[in-house]
C-alpha cells in the first residue's frame, strides 16, 4: 500500500542530493501555466461575461451573476446544522486568539541625534481569498484565510469558491454560512484560474484586489503564479503533505491514522514517515491496511495517495539522521511522535508547521489549534510561511532627519555615491548645503 526507502547504512548526502531521493508529488505548475493563460486573459477582456461562459464550461452550472446575493449567504446561515455552526465558531474564536497576537506594532529607532526611522505596518487594502470546492468543502480554509486578514486590518474582503451544480450554481451552503459568521458578504461564485483572473484584473461585479491568498488545484497555482508582480500572492499550495517524524515510542495507530487523515484530501497527497525503527515501520504498514478499509474516499484518494511516488516510510539509522531529512523534506506538516518530542521539534528548521507528540495531530490543526492550515507546500517551507496576519500587511519606513543630522554623514554619502559613479546622488545633499559638504 505504501513504499519504503532505506536511507540506511550510509552517510546521508547534503542539500539537494538528499532532497532528491525524498518522495514528492508531480505538480508541473509551469506546464499548467500555459493552460491557464488565455482563461486570465479572457477575463480581462471579457469580464462577468467570461466568468459566466466558464462556470458552464468547467462547473456544469448556468449563471446569470457571479456575486452571491447577501440574502442567500443569510439563509445558508440560517439553515446550517447546529452542531456545525458551533464547531465552526469555535474554530473563528481559537484562530482569533492566535492571529490577534501576531500584530505588529509602529517602532521608533534613533539613528543619530536628530534622525529617526520609524517602521510602521499597514495593511493591504483589498483581498481576494480562495476557498476550494471540487473533491471537498472547505468552510475551515474560509476561517483561515479570513481572520488573519481582519485581524491584520484588512479594510476590503472578498470571497471566491466554485459554483455548485446541487446548490443552484452557489457555492456550497457551509462555505457561505462560514463567511456570515466571519462577517464577509461579498462573495463569488467562481472557481479555479478564473477566479483568481477575476481579483487580479477585476470585472463589473468584483473591484481589483492587491492580493489573493487561499490554497486551491493546480490551476489556481498556475493563475497566482501569473499574476505574481500584478498582486501579491501568499503561496503556490501544492497537494497536502504530512511528514511524520518517530521512533519506537510511536503508536502506529495514532501514526497510521494520521497519514490517512491527510491522504483522503487528493490522490496527489503525500503521507511520509521517516523513522529510526523497522518494527514501528512494520506496524505502521500493517495498521494501514484495516484503518484504510475502515474510512471513506478509499479507491479515489487515499489508496492511490498511498501508493503514489510522493508517500512512503523512510528509514533511517537514527533520529539526527531522521532529523536531516524532514528538514531536507521542508513538510507542509509536520508531526514529531518520539520520546522527547518537544526537544526534537525545537531542533526542526523547515515545516509549515510542527505537531509535537502524540496528542497534537495534523487533524487539530486543521481546525480548531489556532495555528493556520494554509502553509507552503512542495519543500517551499524552507523558504516560506504559513499565512499569518504578517501576510496582510507591509512594513514602510518613515525616515526623518534634522538638518545637522544631515550634516553630519552627508560626506558619506556622497563617497557612497561617488564610488557607485551616480553623482547625482550625492549632489541632493550637497545642494542643500550650498554644494559645499559639511565638516564631518
Amino acid at each position: 500500500m505504501i513504499s519504503r526507502i532505506d536511507l540506511r547504512g550510509d552517510t546521508l548526502p547534503e542539500g539537494g542530493a538528499l532532497r532528491d531521493l525524498l518522495p514528492r508529488a508531480e505538480f508541473d505548475v509551469e506546464a499548467a501555466l500555459e493552460k491557464v493563460r488565455p482563461i486570465c486573459e479572457d477575463v480581462h477582456h471579457r469580464g462577468t461575461a467570461a466568468l459566466i461562459e466558464y462556470a458552464q464550461k468547467f462547473d456544469g452550472v448556468t449563471l446569470s451573476r457571479i456575486r452571491v446575493p447577501v440574502e442567500a449567504i443569510e439563509a445558508a446561515l440560517e439553515a446550517l446544522d447546529p452542531a456545525v455552526r458551533a464547531a465552526l465558531e469555535e474554530s473563528i474564536r481559537r484562530a482569533r486568539i492566535v492571529h490577534r497576537n501576531q500584530r505588529r506594532t509602529e517602532h521608533t529607532t534613533q539613528v543619530v541625534p536628530g534622525g529617526t526611522v520609524t517602521e510602521k505596518w499597514v495593511p493591504v487594502e483589498r483581498v481576494g481569498l480562495y476557498a476550494p470546492g471540487g473533491r471537498s468543502v472547505y468552510p475551515s480554509s474560509v476561517v483561515m484565510n479570513v481572520v488573519p486578514a481582519q485581524e491584520a486590518g484588512v479594510e476590503s474582503i472578498a470571497l471566491a469558491s466554485p459554483p455548485q451544480v446541487e446548490f443552484d450554481g452557489l457555492p456550497h451552503p457551509t462555505i457561505l454560512a462560514a463567511c456570515a459568521l466571519l462577517g464577509v458578504d461579498e462573495v463569488y461564485a467562481a472557481g479555479g484560474a478564473q477566479a483568481v483572473a477575476m481579483f487580479a484584473y477585476g470585472t463589473e461585479e468584483c473591484a481589483p484586489a492587491n492580493m489573493v491568498t487561499g490554497p486551491g488545484n493546480i490551476w489556481v497555482a498556475a493563475a497566482k503564479r501569473y499574476f505574481t508582480g500584478r498582486i501579491g500572492i501568499d503561496t503556490e499550495a501544492g497537494p497536502t503533505e504530512i511528514a511524520v517524524l518517530a521512533d519506537s515510542t510511536a503508536d502506529p495507530v495514532h501514526v497510521a491514522a494520521d497519514l490517512i487523515s491527510q491522504a483522503e484530501h487528493d490522490p496527489l497527497a503525500a503521507a511520509v514517515l521517516v523513522t529510526d525503527s523497522e518494527e514501528l515501520a512494520a506496524a505502521v504498514e500493517k495498521e494501514l491496511e484495516p484503518q484504510v478499509a475502515a474510512t471513506k474516499h478509499i479507491e479515489d484518494r487515499i489508496k492511490p495517495a498511498l501508493a503514489g511516488r510522493q508517500s512512503a516510510v523512510v528509514l533511517v539509522d537514527s533520529l539526527e539522521d531522521g532529523l536531516k531529512v524532514v528538514d531536507a523534506y521542508g513538510a507542509e506538516h509536520l508531526e514529531i511522535q518520539t520520546a522527547d518530542a518537544a526537544a526534537w521539534a525545537a531542533r526542526v528548521r523547515n515545516a509549515g508547521a510542527i505537531f509535537v507528540g502524540p496528542w497534537s495531530p495534523v487533524s487539530l490543526g486543521d481546525y480548531c489549534a489556532g495555528s493556520n492550515h494554509v502553509l507552503p507546500t512542495g519543500g517551499c517551507a524552507c523558504h516560506s510561511s504559513g499565512l499569518s496576519v504578517q501576510s496582510f500587511l507591509r512594513g514602510i519606513h518613515i525616515v526623518d532627519y534634522t538638518r545637522d543630522a544631515l550634516a553630519e554623514v552627508t560626506h558619506h554619502v556622497v563617497t557612497l555615491a561617488e564610488a557607485e559613479d551616480l553623482p547625482a546622488h550625492g549632489a541632493a545633499l550637497k545642494a542643500r548645503f550650498g554644494w559645499k559638504v559639511p565638516q564631518a
